[in-house]
């Protein structure tokens, strides 16, 4: 058997074009004793992977060229010499963009997949790993309060539309930024969000005041730039700011000269409480996420979309769009079918 892996070709100076990868073949070996081969049937693309191809200190190692690029699957078990998974098991591992994989029955990253608690993709998106990154930045950093201003920035994404559907649900007032009518619509119209800014239309800073008219409590920061500077003014003596990603940086040509959510936070004559968080943090309490995730889910009190991809080797495609801004919701790439 073969597996087709996409690797880093070269570290890209702004946006990734298609010389940065590299597709190679390669034989899977025979399993060892304690390993599972794992067919991947989903890959998750996110935001983060393009900061670990910057040859940047960071809170993970950078990618040298012919890593592997980084990233989440979803995928059922073909053989297995472990004691603890039989072929036909739905599972997640984080070894990135691979079509099958061998993995070490004890990988922390490994996790056995409940179909009881939402779809195989699902556990990519509002039930893995993005919807845990809400469920534990809003409640745990935001520490939310009925009654406060919430406001996320890209709102209908996998991680910012379960942030403010979750805030909601908490007795917030939600408005979402996000760009284009079509996903301030739906994240308005859909999930329930009280309002959505076009932040494409271009008068962000006087629409989130007429939108917050009693100021920003928490800001959940998804993506940096001009919508922190907006909403900077905004927040409220004692306002919180998880700070999950700065997308708008990610593809800049040198992002250490770049002014980053730290930068403008602590600019502000009120300093917020603000921290980078990961939800890793939380390792031990996924279990607990994803259950009550999948029940909202189940009870139609949380909604997502999903932007499929068909084909690992357009994967890299699939990610410049999802740095543009393109996806709608939890962009993944379909691998194989199952």
């Amino acid at each position: 058997m073969q597996n087709t892996k996409i690797v880093m070709a070269r570290r890209p100076v702004g946006e990734p074009d298609d010389s940065c990868f590299s597709t190679v073949h390669e034989e899977v070996p025979e399993l060892e004793e304690g390993q599972i081969l794992i067919k991947v049937i989903w890959l998750s693309l996110d935001p983060y992977m393009r900061g670990r191809m910057n040859d940047v200190k960071s809170y993970a190692k950078p990618l040298q060229p012919g890593d592997v690029m980084p990233g989440e699957s979803a995928g059922v078990v073909l053989q297995s010499r472990s004691a603890r998974f039989v072929p036909g098991d739905h599972v997640t591992i984080h070894q990135g963009w691979q079509s099958v994989i061998v993995s070490d029955d004890t990988d922390p990253r490994l996790m056995k997949v409940d179909l009881a608690n939402g779809t195989l993709s699902a556990h990519l998106g509002v039930v893995g790993m993005p919807g845990r990154t809400a469920y534990f930045g809003l409640q745990e950093l935001g520490k939310p309060q009925a009654g406060e201003t919430l406001v996320v920035a890209a709102a209908s994404g996998a991680v910012g539309s379960v942030v403010g559907q979750m805030a909601k649900l908490l007795g917030l007032h939600v408005v979402g930024i996000a760009g284009g009518a079509d996903k301030c619509r739906y994240v308005k119209e859909e999930l329930g969000f009280d309002e959505c800014l076009d932040y494409r239309e271009g008068n962000l800073a006087s629409a989130l005041a007429a939108a917050c008219p009693r100021g920003i409590d928490i800001y959940f920061e998804n993506v940096g730039g001009d919508v922190t500077r907006a909403v900077g003014p905004l927040l409220n003596k004692g306002a919180r700011v998880p700070i999950c990603g700065y997308v708008s940086n990610y593809n800049d040509d040198d992002i250490s000269k770049s002014a980053l959510p730290f930068q403008i936070l602590k600019d502000l004559p009120e300093v917020p409480e603000h921290r980078f968080f990961l939800v890793s943090e939380w390792f031990e309490r996924w279990p607990e996420a994803t259950r009550q995730l999948g029940q909202w889910v189940k009870e139609g009190r949380l909604k997502y979309r999903e932007s499929v991809g068909e084909g690992l080797e357009k994967a890299p495609e699939y990610f410049r769009g999802l740095l543009r801004g393109r996806n709608f919701g939890k962009q993944l790439v379909k691998v194989a079918d199952e």
